[in-house]
């Protein structure tokens, strides 16, 4: 697998990074992130800004927990607004906290909520140009809770499993769901939102 682009790693300084490292440990020791090491997380979450397309200008990161990838595609992609989604009152109380420490608030917005109350919310329906996880459960519930909440024409980006595994994704349910994809960039999986005439010609995948 080829390492992920280096081209926006100046963008970021170093101390901003080393506030990064210290949200990711503190998630880590409280059980709200893998122990894994902090550098291979970070270098995971960063083909997520590798795959954002330079024309995206709002994204959602769903089930964002210890804000992984959310918070390293915040520093990565400086032109983005995101929005950092999770269920847990105590995971986004965290993540309210991690936005002020790394000087994030002017761009990047915390909200505590099910995914599922917000596709059905005419705010965040078809709102933004990316929707991005790590994976919410089955991988169609995942496209299909992501589709709902981006604009036709916009992206989908998933975690993906080591290139040597199956695919999990069944075409015939992503083509239903009005999909174009997966293409694969590092460790994540990209699919193109179809723009259509009318909902009509939007089928839901059981």
């Amino acid at each position: 697998m080829t390492e992920p682009s280096a081209t926006n790693s100046n963008l970021v300084d170093e101390s901003r990074l080393r506030v990064l490292e210290r949200i990711l440990r503190e998630a880590q020791r409280i059980g709200a992130l893998s122990n894994a090491p902090v550098a291979e997380i970070i270098s995971h979450a960063k083909w997520f800004a590798d795959a954002m397309p330079h024309t995206a200008r709002t994204a959602v990161d769903l089930g964002s927990g210890a804000g992984v990838p959310g918070l390293i595609v915040a520093l990565f992609c400086p032109y983005l607004r995101l929005h950092l989604v999770d269920r847990r009152v105590g995971r986004t109380d965290v993540l309210v906290r991690a936005v002020h420490a790394l000087n994030l608030v002017d761009r990047v917005t915390v909200r505590c909520s099910e995914i599922t109350d917000m596709t059905k919310d005419s705010t965040w329906a078809k709102h933004f140009d990316v929707a991005m996880s790590r994976g919410l459960g089955p991988p169609i519930q995942t496209l299909n809770l992501s589709r709902d909440l981006v604009k036709p024409g916009g992206t989908i980006i998933i975690s993906e499993p080591p290139p040597d595994s199956d695919s999990r994704w069944d075409q015939q349910q992503v083509r239903a769901l009005g999909l174009e994809g997966p293409s694969r960039i590092g460790a994540v999986a990209m699919f193109h939102v179809k723009q259509f005439g009318s909902d009509d010609d939007e089928t839901t995948a059981s």
